[in-house]
């Protein structure tokens, strides 16, 4: 998602590094440009990317895609970036990323955003992407600032859409249930969402599995509709969404990496114990997908 971000930001003029750990991905994105394939045109951008963040110099914007294991660690490495002035905004899955961030970089610095957008690296130096969606952005506090106004807009000019939202938090939430309800099966069945989510007993797991987690979002005092959640899920299985993309849990586990199922399912059956809300069913897409994963991971990874 980061490459894909960015790629579509560089074509649209913005000034854009990216940053990542992986020195196949980077070295091939240096040596021929980023590929991007799938919706809409394949194209070829050149960009720059570094596995040093250090190199790329001060940023007005940082763009936070990592893994949700990884936050903390990510913006350590990446705090030589930030000046005086310089936003951090986590497109990321799952919860407590922007608190991640503001315990190194500062709250005052992290904005929270979503995406319904979806890409997975293909190979080195090659993502493809799945659909065109809107992507939101907005002060965790609340209300639009003249800050997340002026990203959306330069972030939209430069061909990335992007809306600033009042309540963003609300907006993590849905996209938290829309993860829970597709991500572990996605991974268990070894299937696309759109897939997995057509098979009428995974779906009725599905819905029970949103309704858990609207009931902890609540609790937590965040108003989730449990109906729009679901026209969300629809519309992302459905054509012209992103029904043809394996969940990022399902991708992990087919290369044996460590997954994000303790931040999205896992985030609802703690904070459901917390407030005494029963949530079997995301217990239960836990626990399968830790199952999966202990195939290939000997040691506890828990957060």
């Amino acid at each position: 998602m980061g490459c894909l971000f960015g790629g579509i930001l560089k074509q649209g003029g913005l000034n854009v590094t990216l940053v990542d750990i992986w020195e196949d991905h980077v070295n091939a994105i240096n040596r021929r440009g980023l590929r991007v394939v799938g919706c809409g045109r394949d194209r070829l951008i050149p960009v720059r990317a570094t596995t040093d963040a250090s190199s790329a110099g001060k940023a007005d914007i940082v763009s936070v895609h990592c893994k949700a294991a990884e936050t903390e660690r990510a913006a350590r490495s990446a705090v030589s970036v930030f000046g005086s002035d310089t936003v951090a905004i986590s497109f990321q899955n799952g919860l407590g990323n922007e608190e991640r961030l503001g315990s190194v970089v500062g709250r005052d610095r992290v904005l929270g955003g979503w995406t319904a957008q979806g890409a997975n690296v293909v190979g080195p130096g090659i993502v493809r992407t799945y659909s065109e969606q809107p992507s939101h952005l907005g002060e965790m506090q609340g209300g639009i600032s003249t800050r997340s106004r002026d990203i959306a807009a330069a972030f939209s000019r430069a061909g990335l859409p992007l809306q600033p939202s009042a309540d963003i938090v609300s907006g993590i939430w849905k996209k938290l249930l829309v993860n829970v309800a597709l991500s572990a099966p996605s991974a268990f069945s070894n299937l696309p969402i759109a897939e997995a989510a057509a098979i009428p007993e995974v779906r009725g797991v599905i819905d029970l599995a949103i309704e858990e987690a609207a009931a902890v979002a609540a609790a937590s005092g965040v108003d989730v509709n449990v109906q729009d959640t679901q026209r969300l899920l629809d519309k992302l299985v459905g054509e012209g969404g992103t029904g043809g993309n394996k969940s990022s849990v399902c991708v992990d586990v087919l290369n044996e990496r460590v997954t994000e199922i303790d931040f999205i399912n896992g985030a609802i059956v703690r904070l459901g114990r917390k407030h005494g809300i029963p949530t079997p069913v995301n217990s239960t897409f836990v626990a399968t997908v830790k199952g999966l994963e202990s195939r290939y991971i000997t040691k506890d990874v828990s957060p």
